[in-house]
């Protein structure tokens, strides 16, 4: 987008950080004035850089204990719609990423356990067109990189 500077840069990375970051307290930060800082990030989403606010969520503390990604192989003739159908029919299913050579996409899941995992996967394997799978419990994360380089 152009158009787009230093200070623009910046209130998308306090956003990123923390969606719910106050215009007082980031106009505060940039030297500028709340109602200026305000028509930045209006325009910011007018333009689509950014596409909107969400909460990031503990889901161990709703029981769900499992994070899991997914290879998923698919027929020659399957298309990207219908691998990314997944996404909206399993509420399990928390991002699909269509990517280039071998697999054809990453399915990135939660499940409350193993047994639930492996429903999810079983539901995921008759989905259509897959022909392999290949599946990968996490053990942790690291946090997201706060850099902006």
């Amino acid at each position: 987008m152009a158009g787009v500077d230093d200070i623009d840069l910046r209130l998308v990375e306090f956003l990123r950080l923390d969606g719910r970051r106050s215009y007082a307290d980031m106009a505060a930060e940039v030297g500028l004035s709340l109602p200026a800082v305000k028509r930045r990030v209006d325009r910011l989403l007018a333009s689509g850089v950014i596409t909107g606010f969400t909460a990031q969520i503990d889901y161990t503390k709703l029981g769900w204990n499992i994070e899991a990604f997914t290879e998923l192989r698919y027929t020659g003739r399957t298309r990207p719609p219908d691998i990314e159908r997944l996404a909206r029919d399993l509420p399990e299913v928390h991002a699909v990423y269509l990517i280039a050579g071998d697999p054809d996409a990453l399915c990135h899941i939660r499940a409350k356990d193993v047994t639930h995992l492996r429903r999810v996967i079983d539901a995921i394997r008759v989905s259509g067109g897959v022909v392999g799978t290949k599946t990968f419990i996490t053990l942790g994360s690291a946090p997201e990189a706060t850099d902006t380089a």
